[in-house]
């Protein structure tokens, strides 16, 4: 049997810690200096979607909460709250949908933009077409989801992709139940 001396153990053990170590600090550093930029990428990004969703809002207030669930104000060129923007999710055929829905002070939803998704290319992904997402616009309650002839507050399901429609449709359906916490109402 071979006997190992310490520089063949332990000469190769130290250099690979010393590579791993100084790869951490790289990436390290690496995020300490991009953080900024990702989250003012993001609070763009976000401010983006808001203003896809209600149109007519001029600006959006702060955060706030109902219970545990966070939503915004969409308000007026006066300040005036006009409607409320709610971030949902369901899940979906293959991850987590992330929407955002906005309502206004009438019930009605006013848009919805998906934030997140990771669908099937080709079926679930077209959830991501204004075809599909402005079946919702305009109406108001809860929604269902049928395969032919929607009718109202009914959402035509995308082709081979039934399960993604419900997971939308129930993320939107989530932010009207919110909406009704926060209003108080059944609009």
């Amino acid at each position: 049997m071979k006997k190992f001396s310490f520089k063949e153990v332990c000469v190769p053990a130290i250099v690979l810690f010393l590579i791993a170590a100084i790869c951490t600090a790289i990436l390290a550093v690496t995020n300490d200096v991009t953080s900024a930029q990702i989250a003012k990428n993001n609070a763009e990004a976000e401010r983006q979607s808001r203003q896809i969703v209600f149109t007519d809002a001029k600006s959006f207030s702060d955060a706030k909460t109902a219970g545990d669930k966070t939503f915004v104000e969409a308000l007026d060129e006066e300040g005036k709250v006009i409607g409320y923007i709610f971030t949902t999710s369901s899940k979906g055929y293959g991850s987590e949908i992330k929407i955002m829905t906005g309502i206004d002070l009438q019930g009605k939803v006013t848009g919805i933009e998906i934030l997140s998704i990771e669908e099937t290319a080709g079926l679930g992904m077209n959830a991501k077409k204004d075809d599909f997402k402005n079946q919702y616009v305009g109406a108001s309650g809860l929604f269902n989801v049928v395969k032919s002839n929607p009718g109202e507050n009914e959402i035509q399901a995308l082709t081979g992709a039934t399960i993604t429609s419900n997971a939308v449709t129930d993320a939107v359906n989530e932010a009207v139940e919110i909406y009704k916490t926060v209003t108080g109402g059944d609009k």
